[in-house]
């Protein structure tokens, strides 16, 4: 843990001017399993695959009544706290139950008029004083970097703790990304996995930070295109095509919507994120008709083309899709779970405690011949333990 504090022989000015990946070395040090999740660009391919091979494991695990318990008591001595500066209500209830899931005792602040900053403390005392009473931090802020400064702060006291990025701002959404990516993946195994996928995203690209981290975790996927559809005014800002630029991601930047759509082995949608206007000093219509997928437009689609959309949704999303199979969105809800508790096991070192358990439960199946599957919540058999004996050669 004593490389975690090396961040304390900068300044934050200092800190906030270095490079993102001499900043994400800083906040790893030397500790071998993940511990601050603050942006996209700290997973490679090797890291994601560890994430969702344990999400698989503990999405299978917890449909018993002894696995969910084995699960509940790997950190039941930790706590969480959840500081939601922002509205959230998925975010917030997919850590809060996947802290469940793990045994995790949470606490929240959601409305910064009740904490101590109404009375002029700094966010950095604030920060300070979670990581004195918690042993993670998951925190939701709609300023940029908020999340790299409480890093920062945690990093340069002598109590550091994991701070888990819930979304900063208009710039990253790591965990969302997370979550987008195991849908992807699960939504292409019967149809040759990721690998030369077009993604098409659309919508309020400009200020909508799920797409900004997914674009960057698209990256590591040979082939993969992608299509950025936006209105006038919303497009997918240059930082993040300078990044596909650098990774020799191909993509097109469109103003056209509906005539794409074809192309697409997966279409992103995304709202206007007009609660940001009163900040940057747009004024946005709340929807734009030409940049909506409605239920007409399901014939020009793919037929295992995957619909995602990060939720909440207005009117770019016709509830009338819903029920189609290709609509992954209320899947890719649940997933969210899945994911950040598997994110939040590694973060508290219970990955190699799970891995063992599953080994033992994978041995017992091979030599009795049994294996008790589960029922996935929308009443399909899905046969994660099967798979993962199959193919993961860490068996």
């Amino acid at each position: 843990m004593e490389s975690l504090k090396n961040c304390r022989q900068y300044s934050w000015e200092e800190f906030d001017q270095l490079d993102l990946n001499s900043k994400n070395k800083l906040f790893q040090g030397d500790v071998p399993q993940v511990f601050h999740t603050l942006n996209a660009e700290q997973f490679d391919r090797e890291l994601l695959d560890r994430l969702y091979s344990l999400t698989n494991i503990i999405r299978s695990i917890s449909k018993t009544k002894n696995g969910a318990t084995y699960l509940a008591n790997r950190l039941r001595d930790k706590r969480a706290m959840l500081y939601f500066a922002q509205a959230s209500t998925r975010t917030y209830l997919s850590f809060k139950t996947a802290c469940d899931i793990m045994g995790i005792n949470c606490t929240d602040v959601r409305d910064t008029s009740t904490s101590s900053e109404v009375k002029g403390e700094s966010f950095s005392d604030t920060i300070r004083t979670f990581s004195s009473y918690f042993d993670f931090v998951i925190m939701r802020h709609p300023e940029e970097s908020h999340a790299e400064k409480a890093a920062w702060v945690v990093n340069s006291s002598d109590r550091p703790v994991p701070i888990l990025n819930a979304g900063s701002g208009k710039d990253q959404h790591p965990t969302q990304a997370l979550l987008d990516m195991y849908t992807l993946r699960r939504s292409f195994e019967k149809n040759g996995g990721m690998d030369g996928k077009t993604i098409m995203m659309a919508g309020d690209l400009n200020r909508g930070r799920t797409v900004r981290s997914l674009s960057k975790l698209l990256c590591l996927f040979p082939g993969v295109k992608i299509i950025f559809s936006a209105p006038a005014g919303f497009g997918m800002r240059d930082d993040v095509l300078q990044f596909l630029d650098k990774e020799n991601v191909k993509y097109i930047v469109t103003e056209e919507f509906v005539p794409h759509l074809s192309k697409a082995d997966a279409v992103y949608m995304t709202r206007i994120q007009d609660e940001h206007d009163k900040n940057d000093g747009t004024t946005s219509k709340r929807s734009y008709d030409d940049f909506s997928l409605k239920f007409e437009h399901l014939s020009l689609l793919k037929p295992f083309c995957a619909i995602l959309h990060p939720l909440p949704r207005r009117d770019e999303l016709d509830p009338k899709i819903d029920n189609d199979p290709r609509a992954k969105y209320w899947r890719q809800e649940r997933n969210g779970m899945w994911t950040r508790a598997a994110l939040i096991a590694m973060t508290g070192g219970a990955e190699p405690q799970i891995q063992n358990y599953w080994r033992d439960l994978s041995l017992q199946a091979s030599h009795t011949g049994i294996i008790q599957l589960p029922k996935e919540e929308d009443g399909k058999e899905w046969r994660p333990l099967q798979r993962m004996m199959t193919n993961d050669p860490r068996m």
